[in-house]
């Protein structure tokens, strides 16, 4: 795969996804071809199973195993064939966000985790991970002007504390790959925070 595989990873309330389109404009402009897609989702499938995820009563197996099932079809169907072209792939979560999410969040078990990160990826892995970090009192405050909240939005602030402490372990276990982005600003100064890690 010669492509480039960059993942936007934090909380709910962190401002990452408003922050892929600015990123793609600016590659764009410098001749680069740029797919912009989101986990759960990014394909026919993976939509309908996103919404289970984010709206359906669920124990926490059965929300990781669609999780890494709606995984398995982006990969296949889009992420691959991208990286496969030489494309730029920018996605709204991947990994990261389970481990974070469903094993620190939900409590589920990190080594099954592994076992099907490693079933589902192979050997993939983006590239560069940008890890959006903020204070999770103040993404609830973001939160709590935005959008009907979905099952993960109404969790409490100690559920998003140790989601946010699930995103320090993956960025301490693959510092090379993760870098942390100060989201606590307006969206135009995290814009060239998130320029400079990029184009660095």
């Amino acid at each position: 795969m010669t492509g480039r595989f960059i993942t936007f990873e934090g909380i709910d309330g962190a401002g990452k996804s408003s922050q892929i389109e600015p990123l793609a404009d600016a590659m764009r402009s410098r001749g680069l071809t740029v797919v912009c897609t989101r986990e759960p989702g990014g394909t026919p499938l993976a939509e309908k199973l996103r919404e289970l995820v984010l709206h359906d009563a669920m124990d926490g197996e059965t929300e990781t195993l669609l999780v890494f099932a709606a995984r398995h079809d982006h990969i296949s169907r889009v992420i691959a064939p991208a990286l496969a072209r030489g494309e730029v792939v920018l996605c709204d979560r991947f990994t990261d966000a389970t481990f974070a999410y469903q094993g620190h969040g939900r409590g589920q078990s990190l080594a099954a985790l592994s076992s099907l990160e490693s079933w589902v990826q192979g050997s993939l892995q983006p590239g560069l991970t940008l890890w959006f970090d903020i204070d999770p009192r103040l993404a609830a405050q973001r939160r709590a002007q935005a959008r009907a909240a979905d099952r993960f939005e109404i969790e409490d602030l100690a559920f998003f504390e140790r989601v946010r402490s699930g995103y320090v372990a993956r960025m301490n276990a693959a510092p090379q790959r993760v870098v942390r982005i100060d989201a606590s600003g307006d969206r135009d100064v995290v814009a060239a925070r998130v320029q400079a890690a990029v184009f660095a």
